[in-house]
């Protein structure tokens, strides 16, 4: 016997998966230049120069220690130079006392979820959401509690939140820029949701933890802010990858931050790592735990992004399709041109479009677009969309 709820996850990959390994053997039949794959969020930039020349060096210069085994919750000099870079660009005084270094920004989360999940806990999100919060969440023993998306900003249904906020709450996360919308939250919204937070943390007489997931914190487009959330509110604890902004998907590295202000905060980064050990997620890579910590300051060159969800955008709306302007991360979440997005994503593949359908992500009738692609492809892929579009006329 086997546990039939792992089995389930073991043989039904997400649809992103689905469909980006589907472009893989697609691209093989036809050429990859002929398959428009906008299923999963790779990074097409670069990571800078300085990531390479820094793991070579290290490789030079530390053969012998560079790939051994550091403290469980990371190696000490580098979670000191995370903390110092966060000190530096947001005016704050962490510790590398609470910092946890984690496999990326799922292993964060894991790690955080099931530091805090107690019997009957439950943790809201909002729709649309990345699919797998409900996996690591169901994994830790709670319950998921989804907010419907407002479809017309995606920004937060503040009467829906307080009428799902209880004495059950754990905890609230949040994802801005978000993945699949790339809608950013404002200051004046983060500071609404801080202050019902607090109001309902009261009421109930223990904290509810906002657990801010931020791959795409540095990918902000011009006119939006990305505020820093722990300031906003003292509750937050921060997931964090550089998957995205150093453009290292693969190499799998990121933190979770419990700021010293969290209330309980030795106990929660002591769950924290209780997680970490309990998950098997300690000693994340070595080598890139230096690599990120020394180039932590840099980002990838990200206004590629910029330039391709402005030229998407403007294309689409003349195509007809409605699309929320993002604000950031490299995502569009269009309405799908009939109801059922899972046809429409289907009938996408007849013009080799490769786009996501919106229900696994807890808004049907949407799509998701990843333009984290060369510009040549998104301006090659334009007819395919008029085309798909003309095809329900």
């Amino acid at each position: 016997m086997v546990s039939e709820r792992m089995k389930g996850l073991g043989t039904a990959r997400s649809v992103i998966r689905e469909l980006f390994e589907y472009g893989k053997v697609r691209a093989a039949e036809i050429g990859a230049e002929n398959v428009y794959d906008f299923s999963i969020g790779n990074p097409s930039v670069p990571s800078p120069d300085a990531v390479n020349e820094t793991a070579i060096r290290l490789l030079r210069e530390q053969p012998d220690l560079i790939h051994a085994y550091t403290s469980a919750q990371g190696a000490a000099d580098a979670r000191q130079r995370f903390a110092d870079s966060l000190n530096r660009r947001f005016g704050a005084s962490y510790t590398a006392s609470r910092l946890y270094l984690t496999v990326g920004a799922a292993a964060s989360l894991c790690c955080v979820f099931n530091g805090l999940a107690c019997p009957g806990d439950e943790f809201v999100v909002f729709a649309p959401f990345f699919p797998e919060y409900k996996v690591f969440i169901e994994g830790a023993g709670a319950k998921m509690v989804l907010i419907p998306p407002e479809i017309e900003t995606f920004q937060i249904d503040f009467d829906a939140l307080e009428r799902s906020v209880s004495e059950h709450t754990k905890g609230v996360v949040i994802n801005t820029p978000n993945n699949p919308s790339g809608v950013v939250y404002s200051k004046e919204t983060l500071e609404r949701l801080a202050g019902l937070l607090m109001e309902k943390s009261k009421q109930f007489g223990h904290p509810i933890y906002l657990i801010s997931d931020e791959p795409y914190r540095e990918i902000v487009y011009a006119g939006f802010e990305a505020p820093w959330v722990p300031h906003i509110y003292r509750d937050t604890i921060v997931c964090y990858s550089f998957s995205k902004s150093l453009s290292l998907p693969g190499e799998r590295i990121g933190y979770v931050l419990v700021p010293e202000e969290v209330t309980q905060g030795d106990d929660v980064y002591a769950a924290v790592a209780g997680a970490g050990r309990s998950l098997g997620y300690v000693c994340a890579p070595s080598l890139f735990q230096q690599v990120t910590s020394i180039c932590c300051d840099m980002t990838s060159d990200l206004k590629i992004y910029e330039e391709n969800a402005r030229l998407f955008v403007s294309a689409l709306r003349e195509m007809g399709y409605h699309v929320v302007e993002p604000g950031g991360a490299f995502y569009l979440f269009p309405r799908s041109l009939e109801p059922d997005d899972a046809a429409f994503s289907e009938r996408a593949k007849q013009f080799d479009l490769l786009i996501v359908p919106g229900a696994s992500f807890g808004a049907p009738g949407h799509v998701r677009i990843s333009y984290c692609v060369q510009t040549d492809t998104i301006r090659r892929a334009l007819p395919k969309f008029q085309a798909l579009a003309d095809s329900y006329k």
